[in-house]
């Protein structure tokens, strides 16, 4: 039976509420499925997302495997390159150590066994320098200092007795630190030379300083000796960056140094590459220990440079050609796996379209047995009137009343136009599959598909109710294929109700700004939870013996296509309901069916 209601029914409006917020969750999730929108896009991004993933698991262990060989060809190359280098400059540095602490100790072993008054005996002082040239070499003079910085005696070539250096910084050091050894300087000698001066404090208390001048050249013939070719510069310089030795590059002594060549600042010792002019070399640093020198060794290595940058652009090459041979490949077999998932989709979507069809053949099959009652109907009707029409006719000799004849002509027409309208609408059912839109009133479509369950329903006394909003808009969709949609859901409600108390509320409503919900609901036998979300999948049915799994997957396919979304929320023995939602204006999703 099919009537008029009002909005109310089965489900409480709390329910009603959940089950409208879970089909918003659906509806968003439904543009990730295979047949919606954005088809073509969701390739470009599967094949975006195949091509990275596979590219950083492919180069990353080639990075990784090329990062590790440069590192271990330049520790390679820096082991060749610095470890000669760094043995050179700490071989010379010993030997110049050694120099400086022997005749630092010399003079302090002087010092501690003469007394001042020892020492400033000229002819003494005279006889201990002696002694310390024969001995040890370089040096040139001796002077004997009281705590005032007077010179109480002198031995060497100059006449410096009493010569007062109690303004000089390097008095004031020794007075200090107890020793102190001078820069390279010329002085009024004209030649290169420094001094060692230490400090000895006397019993009672007082102290003297015992000042010597070394030669600079017996300094100079320590640098160098075996390992120093004709590539490599080995000198002094002093903190101000002055040579205190003869240098290949740089010149003589007491010339200044490209700054670049000074050492790191509180490194006492450092190997390195550097570029001198245009020139690479191998730069070596040593602190001279208790001396203003710093030892610097410079080796050309121009050669070995060539040979590392070529092995480092081979490297580099290396990597770049493997990227872009391991991208082509990628890039291809992405191209080709991403085309063949397209074809079967493709294929997929032509068959579930064939399914959609034979449900639709096998749906026109079911109806077969009632349109050909409502048929038959007024054709018997047209039959009886045109029989008793003819009887008339033949019966009397003259023509018949105006008024019977115009009774019976009004019955034909009226069954012929009845069984148009039978026609009509299942001619516009079964019509072709391709979406093609129309306006749609949705509450005039439903009376049109209950038009073909009326007779099933009555003859089952199951009660059908529809109810619709005030100010629901019409919509642009395809009337075939909606009717077929509520079709397959009405026919599913019928067969889940009980006769005589069977009960079918479809309630239409907006939903939202730019779309319309149709509520399907009965009070049939319900669906376990557990099949809420299979029910939509192709052969899954709960009709065991005669159901095909076709319909409710195939109505998802074309709810899909029509733009629009379809749901379902069930309690197991006391109702079920159908939710479609669909958009007042066109949005047809290209690519087919969802199963």
């Amino acid at each position: 039976m099919v009537g008029e209601g009002t909005p109310g029914g089965i489900l409480p409006l709390r329910q009603r509420f959940l089950r409208s917020l879970k089909n918003l969750f659906v509806a968003g999730a439904d543009d990730f499925q295979p047949g919606s929108g954005g088809q073509e896009r969701r390739y470009h991004v599967l094949r975006r997302y195949v091509v990275l993933s596979t590219a950083v698991v492919s180069l990353a262990p080639l990075l990784f495997a090329t990062l590790l060989s440069y590192h271990q060809y330049e520790k390679t190359y820096r082991t060749e390159l610095f470890n000669p280098i760094a043995r050179l400059t700490a071989t010379t540095k010993q030997t110049i150590d050694f120099f400086l602490a022997e005749r630092r100790s010399a003079l302090e072993m002087i010092v501690r066994d003469k007394s001042f008054e020892e020492l400033s005996d000229p002819a003494e002082l005279k006889r201990v320098l002696a002694n310390l040239a024969s001995s040890f070499g370089g040096f040139v003079d001796l002077g004997v200092l009281d705590a005032s910085g007077h010179q109480r005696a002198y031995a060497g070539p100059y006449e410096l007795s009493g010569k007062r250096y109690a303004d000089q910084p390097w008095f004031s050091e020794v007075r200090q630190r107890g020793v102190h050894v001078s820069s390279v300087f010329l002085g009024h000698r004209g030649i290169p030379h420094f001094v060692i001066a230490v400090k000895h404090e006397d019993a009672g208390g007082t102290w003297h300083v015992l000042r010597a001048t070394i030669d600079s050249e017996e300094l100079n013939r320590r640098i160098g000796g075996p390992g120093v070719d004709d590539y490599t510069d080995i000198f002094l310089v002093n903190d101000e960056g002055l040579l205190q030795s003869p240098s290949r590059l740089f010149g003589s002594v007491l010339q200044a140094v490209p700054p670049s060549l000074l050492p790191p600042p509180a490194e006492t010792a450092s190997v390195s590459l550097r570029t001198v002019g245009d020139e690479p070399f191998v730069v070596g640093h040593a602190s001279i220990e208790k001396s203003p020198f710093t030892l610097v060794l410079l080796h050309r290595s121009r050669e070995q440079v060539e040979t590392w940058q070529a092995i480092r652009g081979e490297l580099i090459l290396f990597f770049c050609v493997s990227v872009v041979l391991i991208l082509s490949v990628i890039w291809g077999g992405s191209t080709y796996m991403v085309k063949r998932v397209r074809d079967a989709d493709r294929r997929r979507e032509a068959s579930l379209h064939e399914v959609e069809y034979t449900n639709k053949m096998a749906t026109i099959g079911r109806l077969a047995a009632g349109v050909a009652h409502e048929i038959n109907n007024p054709l018997a009707i047209i039959n009886e009137k045109a029989g008793l029409l003819l009887d008339l006719i033949a019966m009397t000799g003259e023509p018949p009343r105006r008024e019977k004849v115009s009774e019976l002509a009004t019955a034909i027409i009226s069954s012929v136009e009845r069984a148009s309208r039978v026609t009509h609408r299942l001619l516009g059912f079964s019509r072709h599959l391709d979406v093609r839109f129309e306006p749609i009133a949705l509450p005039e479509l439903i009376r049109e598909v209950l038009g073909f369950l009326e007779r099933e329903a009555s003859y089952r006394n199951v009660e059908v109710v529809v109810t619709s909003e005030e100010g629901v808009p019409e919509i642009k969709s395809d009337r075939g294929q909606l009717q077929q949609v509520f079709l397959n859901i009405i026919n599913n409600a019928l067969a889940a109700v009980q006769d005589n108390v069977g009960r079918i509320e479809i309630a239409i409503r907006r939903a939202g700004i730019a779309s319309v919900q149709v509520l399907v609901t009965d009070n049939g036998v319900g669906i376990e939870k557990a099949n809420l979300t299979k029910i939509f999948e192709p052969f899954f049915t709960t009709k065991k013996g005669y159901g095909t799994g076709l319909g409710l997957s195939v109505t998802y396919g074309i709810v899909q296509k029509l733009g629009g979304t379809i749901t379902v929320d069930s309690v197991l023995g006391h109702w079920t309901t159908f939710t479609v939602t669909l958009p007042t204006t066109p949005t047809t999703r290209q690519g087919g069916n969802d199963g």
